[in-house]
């Protein structure tokens, strides 16, 4: 572990949250079908080469369509994004639904903040499948996540699975209540990152481990609503332009007085802030594009 300082001079708004991915695609169809048949996704939008995909009341992927793009290796961007589930009850089943669709998983973890399933979906891209422990078993101390309580264990799958035999209710999809918990990103340095996202944009540190190789930053006292990690080689270039993969993703604030606090900090330290119509756009200094929007 490494001495950091956890609390930022600017704190980012103890409320933000994570808003949805938006990811480019060679084959939109092939996307959309393994969302909403293999994880229970809903079809909310479709126009031209784009898809907004999540649960009935919520955005939470964004897909677009770029004929030719090919998938780039060893670059930085993204690792995964979780799409946090309210209870086990919904994991168990999303878990059971995985299963009897045969599709491929690449492990799964008892991280002691949450419950982890990972998988890739269509295009190779990371998928965690989540869903939290309450906030007071956390092993935090101090806003920190402490390794002796975090030592890696795979979920007890009959011990989850119980939770549809107590309720054998039908499964219905994705539950409403769904959000994108956190995204977990591969950047180029640890320190610019931390610098960007603790210094600049505010987010606490909840975690900056060098046998590790990552750090992990928050709002409100959130486990990890960011991220980082340099296992793809510290410096790392950024994925070539309309690759598949992350094209943004989405930092929601809470309201317009904490979204301008945190876009006159970025650009006061530089960085260019380019306004769109839902929100606002950046990229952090591995050249991943982040997104600045109202939740």
């Amino acid at each position: 572990m490494t001495s950091m300082p956890a609390h930022p001079a600017s704190a980012i708004a103890k409320d933000t949250r994570m808003g949805r991915v938006h990811y480019t695609t060679a084959d939109l169809e092939r996307q959309i079908a393994f969302y909403r048949d293999r994880l229970g996704f809903t079809l909310l939008e479709r126009e031209g080469q784009t898809a907004a995909l999540g649960t009935p009341t919520r955005e939470l992927l964004r897909l677009t369509e770029v004929p030719g793009a090919r998938p780039a290796r060893r670059t930085t961007g993204l690792y995964h994004t979780a799409f946090l589930v309210p209870t086990r009850w919904e994991l168990a089943q999303l878990i059971r639904h995985i299963a009897e669709t045969r599709t491929p998983i690449q492990g799964h973890s008892n991280h002691h903040t949450h419950l982890a399933l990972y998988l890739p979906d269509a295009d190779g891209n990371g998928i965690e499948l989540a869903w939290d422990f309450a906030r007071e078993v956390w092993p935090m101390r101090d806003g920190q996540l402490y390794p002796d309580g975090m030592e890696r264990a795979g979920i007890d799958l009959d011990e989850l699975f119980a939770e549809l035999e107590r309720d054998p209710r039908p499964w219905a999809g994705l539950h409403p209540d769904t959000v994108v918990g956190h995204v977990h990103l591969h950047t180029a340095s640890l320190d610019s990152a931390q610098a960007f996202y603790h210094g600049v944009l505010g987010f606490d540190v909840t975690l900056r481990s060098e046998d590790f190789q990552a750090v992990f930053v928050s709002a409100g006292g959130y486990h990890h609503h960011i991220g980082l990690n340099v296992w793809n080689g510290v410096g790392a270039p950024a994925a070539p332009p309309n690759s598949i993969g992350l094209r943004d993703y989405t930092i929601a604030l809470p309201g317009e007085a904490a979204l301008q606090a945190v876009v006159g900090r970025a650009q006061r330290a530089g960085y260019t802030v380019a306004a769109a119509v839902d929100g606002h756009r950046l990229v952090d200094p591995a050249g991943v594009g982040v997104r600045l929007a109202l939740a």
